[in-house]
């Protein structure tokens, strides 16, 4: 199974019992569709995933980061601390692509091509940037 969404905070890197390391993450990926009344709806979900094959990974896995998933899904039951019984996705992950940046980045990255462009205009007296 493929999914594709954004990370909702830093991936996190753990160390079993077993001396195994595991890459712990989370993304939320957006869906929508119209209702019968032809409202649209806007639904997110969210999974928790973890990865076994490279801790290094995690250096580049940030929140906001846009990915594409590749493996299976499972569920995992519990029981909240108000005694009701819930259950989380869980996404155990094969394979991980890369997308781009996270959302800081790119806003970063606009942010400084506007400013180059802005100074090469005042530089040489035009308005346009080409």
């Amino acid at each position: 199974m493929n999914i594709v969404g954004r990370l909702t905070r830093d991936a996190e890197v753990r160390t079993t019992s077993q001396d195994k390391q595991v890459v712990n993450f989370s993304i939320a990926t957006n869906d929508s569709y119209r209702n019968k009344q032809g409202e649209r709806i806007e639904q997110t979900t969210y999974f928790d995933c973890s990865y076994w094959i490279s801790p290094n990974v995690s250096k580049i896995l940030t929140k906001g980061t846009l990915v594409e998933l590749t493996g299976r899904v499972s569920t995992r039951p519990w029981t909240a601390n108000d005694g009701e019984l819930r259950a989380s996705l869980n996404f155990h992950t094969s394979a991980i692509k890369l997308h781009g940046g996270s959302k800081k980045t790119e806003n970063a990255q606009t942010s400084n091509n506007a400013k180059k462009t802005n100074t090469k205009n005042q530089e040489t007296g035009d308005d346009l940037p080409f």
